[in-house]
C-alpha cells in the first residue's frame, strides 16, 4: 500500500490519555441563605411597599449600632445612640440610625406624570437623576430628618441605605453629619482560604501564569441572539471553544478544566417588530388591528449553541433585561421548554436573577459520585450522563466522564466550596443614575454594595421589585467569595477586603473578608469570555472575534 511520510509528519499531535472535562458540583445553600424564587405568599400585589424599607431596617440596625458603638465609643465629646431620629437634641453630640432617601427633582415622579398633560409626549426617560438640589434625608418608624454637611459630599449615599450618622442638629432642624459608619461586609464562610497569589488585592496582570489543575468557570453575558447586528460566527466560535473543538491541544487542556458556564442574563435581544402591510390594508383596517410578525429563529439559535454546550459542561443561564420574563426583580427563571433540545440535559439550569450558586470542587464531589448526579447534586442512577445524538450521530467534543480515571484531577489536592452571588445588572445601573461619573464607576458602586449589606438599595424606590412581605432577600446574610455583574460596557475586577470585624462574627481565614467582584462585559460588543479560578479566584479573559468584528482575540491573566 502507498503511504506518504509528508501525510505522518503532518499529523496532529495527540495527548497520550484523552482529556477528561474537570468536575465541580452544586451543594445545597448554607441555612439562612436567601432564596430569590417567588413563593406563593409573596405572589400578591396588595401588599404595601413600605414593608420593604421596614423589614431592611430591622434587619440592618444591629449591625450598624454595634460597628458605630465601637468606632465612636472613645470620641472626645462623649456621643450618645439616639434610638429615634426625631429625639436627637439641640447642640448634643449624637448617632442615629436609618433608612436614606434621596430627595431628587429629576428622579421619576409617579404623581407628576399622573397630572402632565397627557396630549403631549412624555420626555425620555433620564440617564441621570442628580442634581445640586438634592437633599439627604434619613428616616426610621418615627420620622424623617434632613442631614448637612461636607462629610456628605464624599459619602456616595443612594436610596435605600442603611447607616450611622454621627452629628449635632442645628438650630435650623438639621442634622449636621461629621462622619457615617455602614453595616459592613457581612460574615463570610469559606471552606477555602485564598493563597497569597490569589488574594493580593493589588494583583497585576501575570503573563506568564498558566490554566492549571485547578477548577475554573466561564462566564458570559450580552449574547443578544437576534439583534439586529447579532454575528453568529461569536458563538460559533464561543461553543467551540468551551467544548474543546477549537485550537490546539493546549487550548483543549485549558477548556478541559472549565467546569461550567454561567451566562449573566440577555441571551436575547430585545423583541423588535415588524408591521407587515400596504397602504391598502391600512386603511381597509380598523384602529387597533395591526399585526405584527414575531421571528422564533432568535430562540431556536441560542437554543441550538445551548445544546452544543450542554452536552461538554453544566450551564447557569440567568434572565436580563431583554430577556421574556417578568421585569420585576428577582426575576424568575425562563421557562426550560424554550429551549428544546438544551432541556434535556441535567447539566442545563434555569436559574433566577439575581442567583446564588454554592459549587464544591471536583476532589471533594469524586467522594459522593455514586449517590449524586455531577451536575444537579440529585440522585442518579450512573456515574456518567449518556450524550443524545443528532441526526444519529455523536458531535464529537472533550470527554465529559466524572470518573476518576486518568484524568488531571489528584486526590491529594485540598477540597473547598465557594459562594457565588450572580446578577445580571440591573441593580448596578439603577445606582449609578443616583451618581455622578466619574468619579465614581460601576466597580466602585459594586464594592460599595457590599459594604452596605443590600444588593439592591434602590428597590422599590427606582428599581422595580416584587412587595416583598416576610422578608427581602436583597439583603447580604454572607458575603459571596465571588460577585459576578453582567452586562457591564467594559471588563473590570477587584478583590475586595475587610479587615474590621464588624458584627463580632466568625471571620474568614486570617480574620479578613474577602471577595472577588467581577464585571462581565457583553459578549455580543466585546467577545469577552470572563474565566475564573474557583481556589485562588484568579481572573483571565479570552476575546473570541472573528474578521470584520471590533473586538480582538487574545488572552490575559489578572
Amino acid at each position: 500500500m502507498y503511504k506518504d511520510s509528508n501525510m505522518e509528519s503532518s499529523q496532529l499531535n495527540t495527548p497520550d490519555t484523552p482529556y477528561t472535562r474537570i468536575s465541580t458540583f452544586v451543594t445545597d445553600p448554607p441555612e439562612g441563605t436567601p432564596s430569590f424564587s417567588i413563593s406563593g405568599q409573596d405572589k400578591s400585589f396588595k401588599h404595601q411597599y413600605a414593608n420593604i424599607y421596614f423589614m431592611r431596617l430591622h434587619a440592618l440596625r444591629r449591625f450598624v449600632e454595634q460597628k458605630a458603638k465601637r468606632r465612636w465609643a472613645e470620641l472626645d465629646g462623649n456621643p450618645v445612640f439616639v434610638p429615634r431620629v426625631l429625639d436627637v437634641e439641640k447642640s448634643q453630640l449624637s448617632y442615629v440610625i436609618g433608612t436614606v432617601y434621596m430627595d431628587m427633582p429629576l428622579k421619576p415622579n409617579v404623581l407628576d406624570d399622573i397630572a402632565r398633560d397627557h396630549s403631549i409626549p412624555s420626555p425620555p426617560p433620564r440617564q441621570k437623576y442628580f442634581s445640586a438640589e438634592d437633599d439627604i434625608m434619613l428616616e426610621d418608624e418615627s420620622g424623617r430628618i434632613r442631614l448637612v454637611g461636607d462629610r456628605l459630599k464624599s459619602a456616595r449615599l443612594v436610596t435605600g441605605v442603611i447607616i450611622g450618622a454621627l452629628g449635632i442638629e442645628t438650630n435650623s432642624g438639621d442634622f449636621e453629619v461629621v462622619d457615617i459608619c455602614f453595616p459592613g461586609m457581612a460574615p463570610q464562610q469559606s471552606s477555602a482560604p485564598l493563597s497569597a497569589e490569589g488574594g493580593d488585592v493589588s494583583m497585576e496582570a501575570d503573563a506568564s501564569s498558566t490554566i492549571d489543575q485547578d477548577e475554573w468557570i466561564a462566564i458570559v453575558s450580552g449574547l443578544d441572539v437576534g439583534a439586529p447586528s447579532w454575528a453568529d460566527g461569536q458563538l460559533q466560535l464561543l461553543a467551540e471553544y468551551l467544548s474543546g473543538e477549537a485550537g490546539g491541544s493546549e487550548e483543549q487542556l485549558g477548556a478541559s478544566r472549565i467546569s461550567r458556564l454561567i451566562i449573566a442574563g440577555n441571551s436575547l435581544a430585545s423583541l423588535m417588530t415588524e408591521t407587515e402591510e400596504t397602504e391598502k390594508d391600512r386603511k381597509s383596517r380598523r384602529y387597533g388591528q395591526e399585526t405584527s410578525t414575531f421571528s422564533p429563529h432568535p430562540i431556536h439559535n441560542l437554543t441550538a449553541y445551548l445544546t452544543d454546550i450542554a452536552r461538554s459542561m453544566p450551564i447557569h443561564l440567568l434572565p436580563g433585561p431583554s430577556d421574556p420574563t417578568g421585569t420585576l426583580l428577582p426575576q424568575q427563571p425562563l421557562p426550560r421548554a424554550m429551549f428544546g433540545g438544551a432541556s434535556q440535559y441535567s447539566t442545563f439550569s434555569c436559574e433566577t436573577n439575581p442567583t446564588y450558586l454554592h459549587l464544591a470542587s471536583g476532589t471533594r464531589g469524586e467522594e459522593r459520585c455514586e449517590e449524586e448526579s455531577p451536575s444537579t447534586g440529585k440522585p442518579s442512577t450512573s456515574k456518567s450522563k449518556s450524550t443524545p445524538k443528532t441526526n444519529g450521530k455523536t458531535k464529537p467534543s472533550i470527554s465529559t466522564s466524572h470518573s476518576s480515571g486518568p484524568s488531571h484531577t489528584s486526590n491529594s489536592l485540598p477540597t473547598y466550596t465557594r459562594t457565588l452571588l450572580v446578577h445580571s445588572g440591573q441593580p448596578l445601573h439603577d445606582l449609578l443614575r443616583y451618581l455622578p461619573s466619574p468619579p465614581v464607576s460601576p466597580l466602585s458602586i459594586a464594592e460599595a454594595t457590599l459594604k452596605w449589606r443590600h444588593l439592591a438599595p434602590t428597590a422599590p424606590d427606582t428599581l422595580w421589585c416584587h412587595p416583598f412581605l416576610h422578608h427581602e432577600p436583597f439583603v447580604l446574610t454572607e458575603t459571596p467569595d465571588l460577585y459576578i455583574v453582567g452586562n457591564m460596557d467594559k471588563f473590570k475586577t477587584k478583590l475586595v477586603v475587610e479587615d474590621e470585624d464588624g458584627d463580632g462574627s466568625e471571620r474568614s481565614e486570617g480574620g479578613r473578608k474577602r471577595c472577588r467582584v467581577v464585571l462581565v462585559p457583553k459578549f455580543s460588543e466585546s467577545g469577552v469570555v470572563v474565566l475564573v479560578n474557583l481556589r485562588t479566584l484568579k481572573v483571565r479573559t479570552v476575546c473570541l472575534a472573528v474578521q470584520g468584528m471590533s473586538a480582538g482575540g487574545g488572552e490575559k491573566a489578572l
